[in-house]
């Protein structure tokens, strides 16, 4: 029994106990609190489920109450500006303000520890340029893409309808529509509050092939043709693998199916839907690179791709070599970081599995160099993108545009309480509950969502100018610096490896050569 049924049940006896004696009002308000804790404190006692409340009753909820408004009271009152999670004060208050049009300066200098071990640094010129009046934008799509787009370097990233209200996907899609940049849809299905305001989309299809699935849950191809040919849609994207969960489905419950869900997603209403961990339409890399294609035709030409968290670098060069036999790439491919964000997921998932966005970022791009392919296939990096310079820092890395999604959920209000999954979402964001959504208005956040995206890519242009550089084609590895020790610091020229053109073809170096070896377009190696 729950702790409030339990004190109603406790008070309701208390009071016909009280009525019965005939008591004056006083003694009601003296006796019913007394009363009250004291059939708690047998309640205590004799239950079993707590072993807490037996040795310790009534006090022993004390501790409870605590435990269920810790994370207000860290994130309020004890978390520094600089080291609260999954983002801090800092870069909250950062994007609150660029959202809302304010002021987005601090004053006296840096909090953060320079000479911390992990410290990264953007480096200056001291010849800086001019900032570009216009944001550059990045051309999807590859020899075989007829209808390629140009995406912004900032785009909002997956994140499904039934994950977000429908307010929120309103105020995103209303914030890309008046900004210029790409919205993509999540695995969720493609519903018409991603459509309703004209904004760019990116079709994100899943293991659920969500919104174009037939009855037993396989693709269906006619369905899919028939949503990617809307004029909104720009791209379409097949999801391999999520950042803060890689290898994993997932689990909407059936009390959660309401009947536009069921619609939206092509399933039965009020039945638990499973995505399950793999995919029905490939099993090996070659397969994989031949269903890309396949959804490029049935789109009628637009930009295909997919996105994955990088895990073994042989698979990935697995498919990277039948690219090279099957003489077709995707246009393009989104990395996510193992500490992207995510509506719910096993702890140990989350923690500890899956490669971080830098490694990962590094692993694609110098693979795509390696064999000869970097300059048909764009790269988006997704994963705690929320600042001019966290963007300028992944495109350093080997990315050409980047996808934020928890940034962009801070702009339509979220406060970070991290109730995403138990639908009761404080703002009206991540929640199904009407009454929650309700404080979600959406010409207000889309407003905000456009802002952020506006000044954040502004912010990226500035940094870059003052590095001496006017578009990011001519970011180069040595502008990021890493501090190894309080005396060391290492450019990402001397961290990683970086790859010449076609050299994996010709003489794998040796860091390489093993899994080069191991890379078999016809089987994903374990």
């Amino acid at each position: 029994m729950r702790f409030g049924a339990v004190v109603a049940t406790l008070l309701l006896a208390a009071g016909a106990v009280l009525a019965a004696l005939g008591t004056s009002l006083w003694w009601w308000v003296a006796a019913v609190p007394i009363a009250l804790l004291g059939l708690l404190g047998a309640y205590d006692l004799l239950q079993r489920r707590h072993s807490v409340l037996r040795n310790y009753p009534v006090i022993g909820h004390a501790r409870f109450l605590l435990e269920s408004i810790r994370p207000e009271l860290q994130q309020y009152f004890i978390e520094r500006n600089f080291d609260g999670r999954p983002f801090d004060r800092d870069t909250r208050s950062i994007v609150y303000e660029r959202a809302k049009g304010t002021d987005a300066e601090e004053p006296y200098g840096t909090e953060r520890d320079v000479y911390r071990p992990g410290h990264e640094f953007l480096v200056p010129s001291m010849a800086p340029r001019p900032v570009p009046d216009e944001a550059p934008r990045v051309r999807i799509g590859g020899a075989d893409c007829t209808k390629p787009y140009d995406m912004a370097l900032l785009n909002v990233s997956a994140m499904s309808f039934g994950s977000l209200s429908a307010q929120a996907i309103l105020a995103l899609n209303k914030g890309a529509a008046g900004g210029g940049f790409a919205h993509d849809t999540g695995e969720g299905g493609l519903s018409e509050y991603h459509l309703r305001h004209g904004g760019d989309i990116v079709w994100e299809i899943g293991t659920g092939y969500f919104g174009c699935r037939t009855d037993d849950g396989d693709f269906d191809p006619e369905e899919f043709a028939d949503k990617a040919a809307h004029d909104s849609v720009k791209c379409v994207s097949l999801k391999l693998s999520q950042g803060a969960k890689p290898g994993i489905g997932g689990v909407l419950p059936g009390a959660k199916v309401n009947a536009e869900i069921a619609r939206v997603r092509d399933v039965p209403q009020g039945k638990t839907v499973v995505s399950p961990p793999y995919h029905r339409v490939f099993s090996t890399p070659r397969e994989l690179i031949r269903f890309i294609a396949r959804m490029r035709e049935l789109s009628g030409g637009k930009p295909a791709g997919f996105k994955l968290c990088v895990g073994s670098r042989s698979q990935f060069l697995a498919v990277c070599k039948a690219m090279i036999e099957e003489g077709t790439t995707p246009d393009f491919i989104i990395v996510d970081g193992a500490e992207g964000g995510t509506g719910a997921a096993p702890l140990e998932f989350a923690d500890h599995v899956g490669t971080p966005l830098t490694e990962g970022l590094v692993t694609v791009h110098n693979a795509l160099v390696g064999v000869g392919l970097r300059d048909r296939v764009r790269i988006g990096a997704s994963g705690k993108i929320a600042t001019g310079s966290d963007l300028v820092k992944r495109m350093v890395q080997g990315a050409d545009y980047g996808n934020a999604a928890r940034a962009m959920m801070f702009a339509v209000g979220c406060i970070q309480a991290q109730r995403c999954h138990t639908n009761t979402c404080p703002t009206g964001v991540t929640t199904q509950d009407p009454r929650r959504a309700r404080a979600l208005d959406v010409g207000d956040k889309s407003a905000r969502v456009q802002r952020l995206q506006e000044s954040t890519v502004a912010s990226a242009l500035q940094i870059m100018a003052s590095m001496g550089v006017t578009d990011p084609a001519q970011l180069r590895p040595h502008m990021l610096r890493r501090r190894i020790d309080p005396y060391t610091v290492r450019s990402y020229d001397e961290l990683y490896e970086w790859l010449s053109p076609g050299q994996l073809r010709a003489e794998p170096p040796a860091s390489w050569a093993a899994d080069w070896s191991a890379a078999d377009p016809d089987r994903f190696t374990v």
